[in-house]
């Protein structure tokens, strides 16, 4: 057996402590690095560099190597405005595995991580993103890499006249798919089960996920799945806010058409001609998110959710006290008023009443509309619709782990901001920080662990941890974490139900035409 031969690689020699590791996979021999006690992989190509006439289309097979590869640091990140860690550029379909595997007898769970950063950034190679602590707990972590920005997701009519299935746009989840493909071919050699591989990611990452359990292109290549800060059951909307994110691919392929305009050239053609730098790229060029292309995403997420067209695995799904921070609009009280009025219609004052502003600040309470349209709609949405036509468990989670600020403090009201759940899951918590909590490490010992045990049993509960039921309709339990792991009921459920018309109402005809005129 392969496996075999290349265990015999990974395990030879009486002192393997610092010895390079090989590996063979379907792309040729690679060489990583062992680390504390781990096998290390950096910068595994899994699909053919997305270059020339290759940009602006879906990922190709993985260009096959003869000599042993280096895989002991992480290749370059995506192509995105600023500068990432590892740097740039458009070679970027990479991936990178942390093993523990020490023999042949082990099929471990596998924890795929998918990054965020709005589709326009993220890295493999950021620091917050190692996966050693969890690979400890014993599975093999992965964490994989796609085209972000306009290099991503450009959609226009002249690159949906090439594809074969006639759609644009997407690429960057295209990737996403072409990594677990390559997840379940050659997993076996570092240890891991195909079978039972979990996919989970944060914002953007969390979108993803759910993204994934709703396209029938990634069938069959998980088993389970964890959205943090996620959800996309929203629907299209011609002018984007958060949670209401999505274009239909007509939509898409007009803001492309404009898009090759701002880039000053006649055609798709020219364009790939042009140096990734010079592309204008980032927020507010447009064409930089999914979109419905009837393809990869067949339908609104929430319809396709309704009809039980999904993949139905177990989820675990939730989102921070008050992700508003980061997102809200207006600097004033009557900024965010003027924001929500103008975005919402006629329901403003009922969301404005649900969610009340303050006579001269934006407290946590006008903050929790932009939390829960952006996330507490899509994930509360998410949990009620897979209880009612899927057949596996959700398990939903709110996290609220933060100091108590004092009054008079320019934190004062301040609950959990958007992203601080991420370092409590990948287990970086200092412990010698002064500012780190004995609470802190007991929420983010447990979080670590209800994630591992989720992996490995499609269930988060355990002997070590508090119990956390599935949530039901009919039993809406929610866990969360704050300073101790507890169960508790939907955050602001009263105010959920008054945005929840909303939502209802964008999926009418009137809703729809409402939302997708300007």
């Amino acid at each position: 057996m392969v496996f075999l031969s290349i265990v015999v690689l990974l395990t030879s020699g009486t002192n393997v402590i610092g010895q390079p590791k090989k590996i063979k996979t379907e792309g040729g021999w690679i060489q990583g690095t062992e680390e504390n006690g781990l096998a290390i992989f950096r910068g595994i190509p899994f699909a053919a560099p997305p270059l020339g006439k290759l940009r602006w289309r879906a990922p190709q097979p993985v260009e096959k190597w003869d000599s042993v590869r280096l895989a002991t640091a992480f290749a370059h990140s995506p192509m995105q405005g600023g500068n990432p860690a590892a740097g740039k550029s458009e070679d970027c379909l990479y991936l990178n595995v942390w093993t523990p595997v020490k023999s042949t007898n082990e099929r471990l769970p596998v924890l795929v991580w998918i990054y965020g950063g709005g589709f326009s950034f993220g890295s493999t190679a950021d620091s917050w993103y190692d996966g050693e602590q969890l690979a400890k707990k014993g599975v093999v972590f992965v964490s994989i890499a796609y085209r972000v920005g306009q290099l991503g997701f450009l959609a226009h009519p002249e690159l949906s006249a090439e594809d074969p299935n006639h759609v644009s746009g997407n690429y960057g989840l295209l990737d996403q798919v072409a990594a677990l493909k390559w997840i379940q071919k050659n997993i076996t050699a570092f240890g891991g089960d195909p079978d039972k591989v979990t996919i989970f990611g944060e914002s953007a990452g969390g979108i993803s996920v759910s993204m994934l359990c709703a396209s029938p292109l990634a069938k069959g290549l998980f088993r389970a799945a964890i959205s943090q800060s996620g959800g996309s059951f929203g629907p299209t909307r011609l002018i984007l806010y958060p949670g209401e994110n999505m274009k239909t691919l007509t939509q898409a392929e007009l803001e492309g058409t404009e898009y090759v305009r701002k880039a000053r050239a006649s055609s798709i053609a020219e364009l790939r001609k042009m140096d990734a730098e010079k592309l204008p790229m980032g927020w507010g060029m447009g064409s930089a998110w999914p979109i419905i292309d009837g393809y990869t995403l067949p339908e609104d997420q929430y319809k396709l959710y309704e009809a039980g067209k999904y993949n139905d695995v177990p989820v675990l799904i939730g989102y921070n006290s008050d992700e508003g921070l980061s997102f809200s609009p207006g600097k004033t009280p009557k900024e965010f008023t003027e924001a929500v009025k103008l975005r919402y219609g006629r329901f403003a004052d009922s969301l404005l009443n649900a969610y009340p502003v303050g006579e001269n600040s934006i407290p946590k309470t006008a903050r929790d509309l932009t939390r829960d349209a952006a996330f507490g709609w899509h994930n509360w949405t998410w949990a009620r619709l897979q209880s009612k036509t899927g057949k596996s468990k959700v398990y939903y989670y709110y996290f609220d782990q933060h100091p108590n600020y004092p009054e008079g403090s320019p934190d004062f009201g301040h609950g959990s901001p958007h992203a601080q759940d991420v370092s409590y899951v990948f287990q970086h918590i200092d412990s010698l920080n002064p500012i780190t909590t004995k609470s802190d490490l007991q929420i983010s010992a447990a979080m670590g662990t209800y994630w591992i045990n989720f992996c490995k049993y499609g269930n988060p509960n355990g002997e070590t941890v508090p119990s956390w039921p599935a949530f039901t309709i009919s039993k809406p339990v929610v866990m969360y974490f704050n300073q101790v792991p507890h169960t508790g009921p939907v955050p602001g459920e009263k105010s959920l139900e008054v945005l929840d018309k909303y939502f209802k109402w964008r999926f009418t005809p009137e809703g729809a035409a409402w939302g997708n005129s300007k």
